[in-house]
């Protein structure tokens, strides 16, 4: 297998291989277009941090990284340096397709009971969230550092100006930052740092519109941009994650400098596959997104979606469908290909795909949507997984053609609650399964040290047929990213919207026996006719954040889901 691919892509069906705070606008956002670079992201300030480096002469890469960061402090409750990502490169001189790992690892000393209370019996989620267990070495910098090592043109400091820009003089509390911190205000005030950037002197929320200011978080950024990524791990700033979680009051956790030091960002397997003439590709193991998405796209490809429409009950039945047996596939056999073997090529074959299509019915729903049995399965133990949410995605390119699709998490809302720096720490461990085997089987996805845990996140890039970049695009959203992804794919290529229009469409994600469908949109109006169909469809409140970037008309257009306070902004 190739670590990275050629756009001249064979026949076959599968190959492996300063920035100013502008307020935010209550109004739906609109597509951006540009002849240059473009930068597509959850944030307007972020997306305009990456803009600016574009326009110093940066990469794609440099744009990604630098907006990434930005995050980092105007999205805490999201993503950022505290956590890990992916990222998919299209390099526009080589030819080539990259992928990156800068998922988080569990401590060494972490056994597959991690998660499990005295009596053997698994944690309630709540109660393992908050404190040290649950935080993962963070790997978000030392992917930063290797694409920027491969791709990056502007020196690694310059990346870095922005986001200490707006840690420094500060940026505004928007509508969407106090919603979260208002639901969390117990999480967020677990630490000073917490209480003394997001909460007031009651220990409520901050006020839409309050300038916060992030001093740490400025003298951090300085530090590693000035000593390199490092000393992230190896420093000072290593030495007070550590302390952290070490000595949290809930959980304490086993990290070691050891731990932080050791931590490697990696180089992965591309992972491609063909669907209606265009080419999906995404991010392979530890990330469930490649495999699942291009499953729920091809178990599709015998149907006419374009001949039923968007406004089609039908054509939403046959799409959850395909979700039910792409959900049930991926949490039987996905997890960290460092411990277990995930069969890869047997879960993308195109025939092994359409053995799984001919269980879909136009008619009715599946009785039970089973996981399958591909090539090179190995005997797993089938335990449920644990919720997911949080996540930022981010889409950039530059005037040379080069794509950057990277999305980030620092897990749930806040993360763990712990906070370093100025910076929230992640609770991506209770990303694990907590039960770790079955029948005397190991789950894929059991806790061990040293391991990451299957992610959902799906940063991907779309070939055109003629091999031409057409889509850059990822969600955030916990376990309903690979449904976001897929039904944005699915607006773009079968019914011929533009990326905004995609992205607008209201969502379903249907996984095991449950169909649930957005609320306040025309799905739930099709309700009675999915449940006629068999559906056990419910409505469900949005929670969706998706990011993209689309070649149409001969230039990028970038797009922000309508539900975000996204935003595109050219070069």
């Amino acid at each position: 297998m190739l670590r990275r691919i050629l756009p001249a892509f064979a026949a076959a069906a599968l190959m492996l291989g300063g920035c100013a705070s502008p307020a935010v606008s209550e109004a739906r956002p609109a597509a951006t277009a540009s002849a240059k670079g473009m930068v597509s992201a959850a944030d307007p300030r972020a997306a305009a941090a990456g803009a600016e480096i574009l326009r110093k002469g940066g990469s794609a890469a440099d744009a990604a990284i630098a907006t990434a960061i930005a995050l980092t402090v105007v999205e805490p409750q999201s993503s950022g340096i505290g956590g890990g990502g992916f990222l998919v490169y299209h390099d526009a001189r080589a030819g080539g397709l990259s992928t990156y790992d800068g998922r988080e690892t569990a401590p060494a000393a972490a056994t597959p009971q991690l998660f499990l209370d005295a009596a053997g019996k698994p944690m309630p989620f709540r109660e393992a969230v908050p404190g040290g267990k649950s935080v993962g070495v963070p790997g978000n910098f030392r992917m930063f550092a290797l694409a920027h090592e491969q791709h990056g043109r502007l020196p690694w400091a310059a990346l870095f100006e922005p986001a200490i820009r707006l840690a420094r003089d500060g940026f505004d509390v928007t509508p969407r930052m106090r919603e979260m911190i208002a639901s969390r205000t117990d999480h967020v005030g677990m630490t000073r740092g917490g209480r003394d950037q997001l909460l007031d002197a009651s220990g409520a929320a901050k006020a839409v519109g309050t300038r916060i200011r992030n001093p740490d978080l400025a003298a951090l950024l300085e530090s590693v941009a000035k000593r390199g990524p490092d000393y992230f791990y190896t420093g000072a700033p290593a030495e007070a994650l550590v302390r952290t979680v070490t000595t949290a009051a809930k959980n304490p956790s086993a990290m070691t400098m050891g731990d932080m030091a050791s931590y490697d960002a990696k180089e992965r397997d591309v992972l491609c596959g063909t669907y209606r003439g265009y080419r999906i590709c995404g991010m392979g193991p530890p990330s469930s997104g490649a495999t699942t998405v291009f499953a729920i796209l091809k178990q599709l490809e015998r149907f006419d979606l374009k001949a039923l429409g968007k406004d089609s009950p039908e054509a939403w039945h046959l799409i959850a469908e395909s979700m039910r047996l792409a959900y049930a596939d991926r949490e039987a056999y996905l997890g960290d290909p460092d411990f277990v073997r995930v069969p890869v090529a047997g879960l993308m074959d195109p025939a092994y795909l359409a053995g799984r299509s001919a269980l879909i019915s136009a008619d009715k729903a599946m009785a039970e949507a089973r996981a399958g049995t591909p090539a090179g399965a190995p005997r797993v133990g089938v335990t449920a997984s644990t919720p997911e949410a949080g996540t930022s995605h981010l889409a950039a390119v530059d005037r040379d053609g080069n794509v950057a699709s990277l999305t980030s998490t620092i897990e749930s809302p806040f993360g763990s609650g712990l906070t370093v720096n100025g910076y929230f720490l992640n609770n991506e461990l209770t990303d694990f399964n907590f039960v770790p085997d079955k029948g005397g089987a190991p789950s894929a996805n059991r806790v061990e040290g040293g391991k990451r845990p299957r992610s959902s996140m799906s940063p991907s890039i779309v070939y055109a047929p003629d091999g031409s970049v057409r889509l850059a695009v990822g969600a955030a959203g916990g376990v309903t990213i690979i449904a976001q992804v897929a039904k944005a794919i699915i607006g773009v290529i079968d019914w011929d919207l533009s990326a905004q229009e995609a992205l607008a469409l209201p969502q379903i994600v249907a996984m095991g026996n449950n169909v649930r469908v957005e609320r306040g949109t025309p799905l739930e109006a099709m309700i009675p006719a999915l449940k006629a169909k068999g559906q056990n469809a419910v409505a469900a409140a949005p929670g969706f954040k998706a990011n993209a970037i689309e070649w149409k008309g001969g230039r990028w257009v970038g797009a922000a889901d309508p539900r975000s306070e996204g935003a595109a902004v050219s070069e």
